[in-house]
């Protein structure tokens, strides 16, 4: 009965390697073929430079502490408008969730509102906050909001009825209901809302960085831009995409350390 286990322990061992290996292959694979290019005269400097390029490039940038300046006002706004957008989604995911009145007052105008593309809303809230951090940050607050209120709606909405029924011959309060019951059926998918929000918090964040700014990642694209700097435009796109897979990360982290009950109870299955 041991060497079985031993066989599966030696498959895990061998497999975890691959495991970690595989998800990094891709994009490895892209970077040996685009120096290799880039060296041998396939591709002209001017149009996409060297990795290496790019790399020194950024070095050159940190040692001047123009990018960890940059870098920190990004994230500063990502983070407040993920804050404030992803907290009103929350909220009003939760009410209309729970009560069919808000549903039936509030739903129709929050769902004729979110097919309105937020980035066509630049304009006028350049009108009405101008150019200064708080346009920055409300439009990435207006883009956050929408995948968090639909996840948390339809993830409240969607709770199993008998589980519900449960709590009620258990006689739970509202309260115990909601925190027994309620939200952590519904957390699954208000954390898909909340993952889905991520990358919409640095799309909308990388096109208003872009407009009437003076600081940030976007900026410094757009400013690399005008001096037909591509090295510094192809760090900028690098940045946001290194963000982007953090925060894909840490939100992966959270599911795993969230929602371990179902695995556990998977595995008990």
């Amino acid at each position: 009965m041991q060497k079985p286990i031993a066989l599966t322990n030696n498959k895990k061992s061998i497999r975890l390697p691959v495991d970690k290996i595989l998800p990094f292959l891709i994009p490895i694979i892209v970077i040996l073929f685009w120096q290799v290019s880039s060296s041998l005269g396939w591709l002209s400097s001017s149009v996409l430079p060297s990795p290496m390029a790019v790399v020194q490039d950024g070095i050159k940038l940190t040692q001047s502490g123009e990018l960890p300046k940059n870098l920190s006002i990004s994230l500063y706004r990502a983070t407040v408008g993920l804050l404030i957008g992803g907290g009103v989604g929350f909220i009003l995911g939760f009410i209309n969730g729970m009560s069919n009145t808000c549903r039936l007052l509030f739903d129709s105008s929050i769902q004729m509102f979110r097919n309105i593309p937020h980035l066509a809303l630049i304009p006028l809230i350049i009108l009405w906050l101008g150019i200064n951090e708080s346009a920055k940050i409300s439009l990435v607050a207006i883009g956050t909001m929408f995948p968090v209120y639909i996840n948390t709606f339809h993830g409240i909405r969607s709770v199993d009825p008998d589980l519900i029924e449960m709590g009620k011959s258990y006689e739970l309060s509202r309260s115990q209901m909601f925190f027994k019951i309620i939200f952590p059926a519904a957390l699954p998918q208000i954390l898909v809302g909340i993952r889905y929000a991520l990358g919409v918090m640095w799309t909308t964040l990388i096109v208003a960085e872009t407009i009437s700014a003076s600081s940030g990642i976007g900026y410094m694209a757009n400013n690399a831009e005008d001096f037909v700097d591509m090295e510094t435009v192809i760090l900028c796109i690098v940045v946001y995409a290194v963000l982007g897979k953090i925060s894909d990360l840490v939100a992966k982290s959270f599911e795993s350390l969230l929602l371990e009950w179902q695995n556990t109870g998977r595995s008990n299955v």
